[in-house]
Parts: structure tokens; C-alpha cells; sequence
């Protein structure tokens, strides 16, 4: 009975937050759906929580950044390392996100419902390189500080951490500056989230009070499609990395460890808090600790299939919304690009996923006031399903890197022991 009564309180304790933002969004719902067109007047909480988010996001940005690659290690071991790493984690990315959009075209998400009388904002015609200058560059570094220059400000923040790493001994103390800095914006982040079940749930009821019930039907076709692929993903491709990694015996050693990591993630919604017992499993296997030590630890913020498959269904939601046409092949080429961005970009943390929403909205050109709520709400919605994958991912992935560095009979020393 006690032990019940442990495992509740846990629950409660690793899902409060999530749990209060749904009791925001679902009490922010049922005013707009009694007070219908009378809740506009609650509607400034909402704006002032996306203002605040929207301040913070830019710094947030840089030092997360920068401090990630200022913090590596320099050796020519862990440099062939980590190639092969970043290999592993680039094509298991993109294979999710072609999955789901696999899994977009053959069962659709259809959307009559205009959320917005705001035209969507134009790209002017202009030749590519200048298309691509304007989108990596800006011509002043005040241009930097605002979000119309993400992926600016991500190369920027990229050369600054480079140049950290290169500075050695004599940027020790701006390496400390980056690293407090990237600490400080996390807990800003922390503490602005705290408003989100308020923020949010004032935006939702303004939406429902405007848009009426109809707004429902925009969720639960795409919540579906999306933990049903996510699923189907976990279980056949994370079968299929680990039968490529090791046979039948990396397949069979992988599920008998994989229990832990997979209910950690589930119930932190924390790819980070899913370290300890992902490099738990994979001393387990018997993965060299030079690798795992390294891959876990990089790719709870760098490595994201579950990210990866968010920000597909995301777009395609948002597209549906807007009435655009989600099929193209340039468009879907342009959000297989944006997913492996919104990989490196996202911290392991609960609902950390907002970097990467604007980074789409803005790509794209959607309204940035209608659209970031939508996506930072199908974010907390699908976020236990795609910490799932992105914390669980990390231990196949170590596989995977080890199987590409140390061979095929890495797996022998496990086999005599199973």
C-alpha cells in the first residue's frame, strides 16, 4: 500500500507540470466555450506570457548554443568519434521525420477552421544566394536580437562557441561566462513556463470562445496520427537499429535493457533525467564506456527522433490550419531541414521545444502570434511520446556508433555472458 502510495506521489511530482498546463488549456476551454466572444477580456494573459517567452528565447539561444560546442573535448580519437556519431544521429533524425511524413500523406490532416484574418507575411522574389545570405547572415549585430534571424543567430552562436573551444586556457573565463549564462536562461525559462498554464490557458479560451467547439477537431485526428507512428517507430525501427548494431543478440540484449530508460523517460519527460539509467543499460550491453560516455550524454540534446516526428506534425497542422498546401516537395524538403535543426537547437528538458517552433513559424512565414501557441500546445500534448523516443533513442544510437567503430564483434564479450 505505501509503495502505491510512492508510486502516485511520483507520478504526480514527474508530471505536475505537464499536468497543470492541461488543467490551464482545459479550464481556459470550457470558459471560452460558456463565455464564448466575452473572453477577449482575459485574453492580455495570454500576451503577456508569449511576450515574455519571446524576450527570452533569443539569449536562450546563444548561450545554449555556444556553451555545447565551447565544452567539447579536443582529441583526435573522440574527433573520428564523434563523426560517426553525428552520422548516426543525422540519419536516425531523418528517417523519423520521413516517417511521419509518411505517415502525414497517407491519412491526411484536413482543417477548414481559419484561425486568423492576418494575411501570412510574403517572401519577395529574389535570387537564392540573396535568399540564403538574408536567411544565415544578417549586416548588424543588433539584427541578431530578434527572432526574424534564427538562423543567423544560430550560426553566430555555432562561430562563438568554436572560437571559445580554439581560445583554450585564455577563454577559460568566457567559457564560465557562457556556461552560467546558459544555466541562467534555463531557469528563466523554468520560471516563465511557471505562467504557462495561465498564459496558455487564456490563449485557448479566446481561441474557443472565437472559434467555437470545432477547435477540438484540430487535435485529436493529429494526436492519433502522431502517437500511433511514434509508436510504430519505437518499436520496428528501434528493433531494426538494434538487429543492425548486433545481430539477434544486440536485438534481444537491447529490449532486456531497455525497460528502465523507457519507463525513466516516460515519467520525467526529461530526455537529461534519462542519462543515469540510459548509461546504466549500456554498461549492461557492454558498450565501451569511451562511447557511451560520450553519446549518451551528447545526444540527450542533440540527438531527438521524437523532435523529429514532432516538428513534422506540427508543421502539417499548422499548414492545415492556414489552408496551406503541406504536399509539396519543396516544402517537405524545407521541414526535413528544419527537424534537424530543431534537433541540435532543443534542450533535453521538459517543453523545450518553443526554439524550434519559432524557427519553423518563421521559416515559413506564418503569423507568429497565432501560430506559436497552437504549436507550444500540440508541444506539451506530444511531449511523453517524443521525450520517449529521444531519450530511448540515445542508447541504440550508442550501439549503433559502436557497432560503425569498434566493428562487429563488439558484441562478443555479451555473448559469452548472456
Amino acid at each position: 500500500m505505501a509503495s502505491q502510495s510512492k508510486s502516485s506521489g511520483s507520478f504526480l511530482k514527474n508530471y505536475s507540470e505537464i499536468l497543470l498546463l492541461l488543467g490551464g488549456i482545459i479550464l481556459g476551454s470550457i470558459l471560452g466555450l460558456v463565455f464564448g466572444k466575452g473572453v477577449e477580456v482575459i485574453k492580455p494573459l495570454g500576451d503577456i506570457f508569449l511576450n515574455m517567452l519571446f524576450t527570452a528565447i533569443i539569449p536562450l539561444i546563444f548561450f545554449t548554443i555556444a556553451t555545447s560546442v565551447a565544452t567539447l573535448e579536443k582529441t583526435e580519437k573522440l574527433g573520428k568519434l564523434f563523426s560517426i556519431m553525428l552520422g548516426v544521429f543525422l540519419a536516425t533524425v531523418l528517417i523519423s521525420a520521413v516517417v511521419m511524413i509518411i505517415g502525414v500523406l497517407l491519412f491526411p490532416i484536413n482543417q477548414d477552421i481559419v484561425l486568423s484574418k492576418i494575411p501570412v507575411e510574403t517572401i519577395q522574389d529574389s535570387s537564392v544566394g540573396t535568399q540564403v545570405t538574408q536567411l544565415l547572415t544578417v549586416n548588424d549585430f543588433s539584427e541578431l536580437l530578434t527572432r526574424k534571424s534564427m538562423l543567423a543567430l544560430i550560426l553566430f552562436s555555432f562561430l562563438i562557441g568554436f572560437a571559445t573551444l580554439q581560445s583554450g586556457e585564455k577563454g577559460e573565463n568566457f567559457k564560465g561566462f557562457l556556461k552560467s549564462g546558459d544555466e541562467v536562461m534555463k531557469q528563466l525559462l523554468h520560471l516563465i513556463m511557471k505562467t504557462a498554464p495561465v498564459g496558455l490557458g487564456a490563449y485557448f479560451a479566446y481561441q474557443v470562445g472565437i472559434f467555437g467547439p470545432q477547435l477540438f477537431g484540430t487535435y485529436a485526428k493529429p494526436l492519433g496520427l502522431y502517437y500511433g507512428v511514434c509508436l510504430f517507430y519505437f518499436v520496428v525501427f528501434f528493433s531494426l537499429y538494434a538487429f543492425m548494431a548486433g545481430g539477434k543478440k544486440g536485438l534481444s540484449i537491447f529490449w532486456k535493457n531497455n525497460i528502465t530508460p523507457s519507463l525513466t523517460a516516460l515519467g520525467t519527460c526529461s530526455s537529461i533525467a534519462t542519462i543515469p539509467a540510459n548509461l546504466e543499460a549500456a554498461e549492461e550491453i557492454k558498450i565501451p564506456k569511451h562511447i557511451s560516455h560520450i553519446v549518451i550524454p551528447l545526444g540527450a540534446p542533440l540527438h531527438k527522433d521524437g523532435s523529429s516526428t514532432g516538428s513534422i506534425i506540427k508543421i502539417a497542422i499548422l499548414f492545415a490550419m492556414f489552408g496551406k498546401d503541406f504536399t509539396e516537395p519543396s516544402t517537405l524538403l524545407l521541414a526535413i531541414g528544419i527537424t534537424v535543426i530543431v534537433s541540435v537547437v532543443e534542450g533535453g528538458i521538459p517543453n523545450g521545444g518553443y526554439i524550434g517552433e519559432v524557427l519553423a513559424i518563421t521559416v515559413y512565414g506564418l503569423p507568429m502570434e497565432q501560430a506559436l501557441p497552437v504549436a507550444m500546445i500540440i508541444g506539451t500534448l506530444i511531449d511523453p511520446m517524443a521525450t520517449l523516443l529521444n531519450a530511448n533513442g540515445d542508447l541504440v544510437a550508442s550501439m549503433m556508433v559502436t557497432r560503425i567503430s569498434e566493428g562487429k564483434k563488439w558484441m562478443s564479450k555479451t555473448n559469452e555472458s548472456l
